[in-house]
This record gives structure tokens, sequence and C-alpha cells, in this order.
């Protein structure tokens, strides 16, 4: 039922939590009983000067009777009855539930996004616990120390004959284990507290790259244009600490100047206008590799698309995020993307349409390719890279998209022949 058809039910909700009967409300508006009950259970339309007087006297916005929940409210609980696995026909009453029981669907809704909440921050703790160097080396030392307080305590409980020098000295190493477990503690407490992530910790040129590219919201406007250089943005880059950092930056850049020399943005954007967001077509279009298009395509904010590269190792080169498709940042991602599907078939495209599970199920159109990159040589392997555009939405009719996770230790699929350690999630969040 639409969602201005649905006045009724909220006519009737309202009354209810104004604790007024229906007799009585149509006494005060000068209609019959029998009339408002009609209206209440959408059997006949509403509208001007009567409408303003119920919301008179219910003492609310005729706004609220006609539009009800907030169009927000409403795509949360579509998204809920989604994670849910609900039907389509399920579904499409989220207007009607949140119409007739408001306060309930705000209720579900919190919870809805509560849980997406939480699974962003076992996400990222299970990313820190497992890489973040600050965090590992603190908590080794705790460990260690601990260890030793355990070892000291065990000889003064079990030698009955030590000496007093000897005891002394176990009960002084005790007392100087014990001030570098608790100052150990108190500084990994802070450290915790002061929200510092992998990104604090400046190990890692990857997060330094990816700080770099987050700040300029992965387009590079100036650089296109010519009016800004690949060496002059990594010298004006903070974020950029380590020479390792600089020099994938600069591989980065380099690539933008050169797809930017080929593939315009005017020219794509005037060839999208064609084709639609199709790759392949619109490769031949404009009579360049697909890869390129796919990079060229992730480089267009309407379009808010991912885009993930990696090597023929399959290590992850480059992380374009886009909105509920979850990458990560360290270790390896899922086997089942078609990311690592091309590595071995330089050439040939996939289409896959996807939902990854973990977070309510979001659905994607994901585009996949394999190039060969530097020059060739006699008897030499090439070197291969892979890349996967990711766009949001375009495949939630598919009939049966493929089911995918972010890495295994989050990822909630059963007897999956991917899988290369146990998740951390049981049957989800």
């Amino acid at each position: 039922m639409a969602r201005e058809g649905l006045t009724g039910s909220r006519i009737r909700e309202r009354r209810s939590v104004a604790g007024l009967r229906q007799a009585d409300l149509a006494r005060s508006l000068g209609i019959s009983a029998s009339y408002l009950n009609l209206i209440e259970h959408n059997r006949r339309r509403i509208g001007g000067k009567l409408l303003l007087n119920i919301a008179r006297v219910l003492d609310v916005e005729p706004s609220m009777l006609t539009e009800g929940a907030e169009a927000a409210l409403i795509a949360t609980l579509r998204e809920a009855a989604t994670a849910a696995n609900l039907t389509e026909a399920e579904a499409a009453r989220a207007d009607e539930f949140a119409g007739r029981f408001p306060g309930w669907a705000e209720v579900l809704a919190t919870g809805h996004r509560r849980i997406a909440s939480l699974e962003r921050t076992v996400e990222t703790l299970s990313d820190r616990l497992t890489h973040d160097p600050h965090l590992a080396a603190s908590v080794h030392e705790l460990l260690s120390t601990a260890a030793a307080i355990r070892s000291t305590a065990a000889i003064l409980a079990d030698d009955a004959e030590l000496t007093d020098e000897w005891r002394d000295r176990f009960h002084a190493n005790i007392n100087q284990e014990s001030r570098r477990l608790a100052d150990s503690s108190k500084a990994l407490v802070q450290y915790l507290d002061a929200g510092q992530g992998v990104e604090d910790a400046g190990a890692s040129p990857q997060d330094e790259l990816e700080a770099f590219l987050s700040e300029h919201d992965y387009t590079f406007a100036a650089l296109e244009q010519g009016k800004d250089t690949p060496e002059g943005m990594i010298a004006a880059a903070s974020s950029l600490r380590s020479n390792a950092a600089r020099h994938m930056a600069r591989g980065i850049l380099e690539r933008v100047v050169e797809d930017a020399r080929q593939v315009p943005l005017p020219r794509l954007q005037g060839a999208l206008n064609e084709t639609g967001p199709d790759p392949v077509a619109l490769a031949r279009h404009l009579t360049v590799p697909v890869a390129m298009v796919l990079r060229r395509m992730a480089s267009l904010p309407a379009l808010e698309a991912g885009l993930v590269v990696c090597d023929r190792a399959g290590s992850l080169l480059f992380r374009k995020p886009t909105t509920g498709f979850v990458i990560p940042r360290f270790g390896p991602a899922c086997a089942l993307w078609p990311l690592f599907s091309v590595l071995g078939q330089p050439g040939q495209v996939i289409r896959t349409p996807l939902v990854q599970l973990g977070r309510g199920r979001a659905a994607f159109d994901c585009f996949a390719v394999a190039e060969v990159v530097g020059a060739p040589s006699y008897n030499q392997t090439p070197l291969v890279q892979a890349s996967m555009l990711v766009l949001p939405n375009s495949a939630a009719d598919a009939a049966q998209p493929a089911e995918v996770g972010a890495s295994c230790s989050v990822c909630p699929r059963d007897g999956c022949a991917g899988r290369r350690e146990p998740s951390i999630l049981s049957n989800g969040l």
C-alpha cells in the first residue's frame, strides 16, 4: 500500500496515543463515528480542512498524518527486511508497518542501525588486533611481565628453603615487575581510549597511502587538468611520511595522469551518456582497455563506485571503498571475489552480481578484469594485475547473486570451500 494511502492508519495510531475514543474524536470534528471509522481503515480519502482539523485535535503536524515516517526510517526498515531474507512482498510493507506502528518501527530501525555499527566495530577491531604493531607489542609486553611475576611467585610459594637474601631479591623482582605491568597496562588503556588505530601507529606505508587518497577523496582534478604534478602533490602531502608510501603514491598518481591523458573526464562523461555504466561498451566506444575504463569509472563521484586492485599474488594494492562493501584493510580478502577469478585469464571480463554477507546483504554489480603490466620480454612470465569495479545497488534485482564475504574472520557463511580460518561471528551479528 502506498504511503499516501495510509493516512487513516496514522490517524488511528495517533488517536490511540492521545487516549481518544473514536466517538470522541468524531464528535470534536463534527462527523459521524462510522465515517471516521472508514477513514481510519483507509476506505475513504481525506484532505483539505478535515485533515487540518484532525491534525489540530491530535496536536500533530498534518504532514505526520499524510507522509508518516521519514524516508530514512522506511529505507532502514527495508534494509532490515532484506537482511532478514524476507520476500519482496514483505519488504514492500515497510511503509505500512511504519505508518501503523511508528514507535515499534523506530525501535526496529534503531536496532538494525546498532547491529550495523557493531559489525563495523568488530571488523575494525579484528583488523586492529591482528595487525596493529603497537597493540601487538603492548599485549606481548603485558603477557611477558605477567608470566615473570607468576614464575617468581611460584618459586616463593614452593621453595621453603630459600634464604632471606634470595627471598628479598624475589620480592624486589615481583615489586619491580608489578610496577612495570601497571605502567604497561595504563599506557595500553590510554592508547585505546585515545582512539588510536593503525593510522596513528604510523608503521604501515599502506596506511599512509590510504590516508593520502582519502584526503583527496580519491579524485585528482588538479592533476588531471595539468594544474599540478605527481611530485608536487607528494611533496605537499604531510600524510606521506615514508619513502615506501611516497613510492606507492607516485605510481598511482602517474597512472592517473596517463589514464586522464587517454580518457579525459569530459570524454568519459560523454561516452557514459551514450552507453550507460557498462565497462565493456565504454571500452569499445573509447577504444581503450577495460581495466582503464574501470579505473576511470571509479574516479567519477556520481557513480559512487568502489575499486579494488590486486597483483598476481593476491595482495591488495589499491582500495577505494564504497558504501556497504567492506574491503579488509589488512590480510587476505574473500577468495570468492571475482577479482581473483580473472588473475589466471588476463583479458577476460567477468561481471558478477553479488551480495556481501555480514552487513545487511548489500547488493552490488561487480566487473573484474586482469591485465598484463610491464614491458614484455623473452622467457619471463608476465606480471598481472586484476581490477574490480564495485557498483552499488545495481544487482538488487538479480535472481541469484553470488554470496561473498569481506574476509574469513568476519564472514558468517557456513560450509564455504574457500574458508581459511574460523569466523569470529556466529550466524552474523
